[in-house]
């Protein structure tokens, strides 16, 4: 009896992804709407410009890259 109802709740379940299925097709003048530019993956001015004067004040890089120095300040 209980696989009876493990088959019902499963079926169930399966009908219930199906009703509620959130994709959607997106027309070629839609997307312009969909790029957002919060969404590129690159560095904003104001990061690459944060990243730069971090680089610089503490004489290191991270994976960003740029220079590399010592902690001094005597490049």
């Amino acid at each position: 009896m209980t696989s009876m109802k493990q088959q019902i709740r499963f079926i169930f379940f399966g009908l219930l992804l199906l009703l509620f299925n959130a994709c959607t097709s997106v027309k070629g003048y839609q997307k312009m709407y969909i790029n957002d530019p919060d969404m590129q993956l690159s560095l904003t001015p104001l990061e690459n410009f944060e990243n730069g004067f971090q680089s610089y004040r503490e004489g290191v890089s991270g994976a960003s890259g740029g220079k590399t120095g010592g902690g001094c300040g005597c490049n």
